[in-house]
């Protein structure tokens, strides 16, 4: 695939094959992408719990919020969840504000799971504290995006943004997922 192939299929999937499993060490070859990718100054502040275990999937699920434009969709029913997470943390003890380090990382690791034939969500809306009591996470640890991972069980279409210029992405009865995207020339300025 070339870049633009993986990038295009790099998708926010929601819906997974969650019986398709996710190896350890497979979550560690994704994580080895993000040890490689670019850190403000070279701080390298990142640090992440790996989840590939169904109870700890359990805990983790029950604390994030899904699709926030879907308001009838409480998040992937089971059979459809994840199959692993990635959860993404800056060391405070390292730096106290981690700046675009963890942006760059997610998608490197998303960028090398479409490569693998997975795909993945990122997930900012977490129930930080309770995520941190359920998996003893100590407080030197901020909690900043979940990596839902798994064989993705939907499709999802890029489509030109609309003439009324709603971003808001959608399902329609089958169940396809539409995320409409600004044009290249708006992009531009100038």
């Amino acid at each position: 695939m070339t870049v633009k192939e993986i990038v295009l299929k790099n998708r926010s999937y929601r819906r997974f094959y969650q019986d398709t499993t996710i190896d350890i060490n497979t979550l560690k070859e994704l994580l080895e992408l993000s040890r490689f990718s670019a850190s403000g100054g070279n701080i390298q502040p990142l640090k992440y719990i790996l989840s590939s275990e169904s109870e700890k999937n359990a805990l983790i699920f029950r604390n994030l919020a899904w699709a926030a434009y879907l308001k009838n969709w409480a998040g992937p029913a089971e059979g459809e969840r994840p199959a692993a997470y990635i959860i993404v943390m800056g060391d405070k003890k390292i730096k106290d504000s981690f700046g675009h380090d963890p942006g760059i990382a997610v998608q490197s690791m998303l960028l090398g799971a479409v490569e693998k034939g997975l795909g993945g969500c990122i997930i900012g809306s977490i129930n930080k504290d309770s995520l941190r009591k359920d998996l003893n996470i100590p407080d030197q640890y901020e909690i900043l995006l979940v990596i839902a991972l798994g064989k993705p069980k939907e499709s999802v279409v890029i489509e030109q943004l609309g003439p009324k210029g709603d971003i808001k992405y959608w399902r329609d009865d089958k169940g396809i997922h539409h995320v409409p995207k600004r044009s290249l020339e708006e992009l531009i300025v100038g």
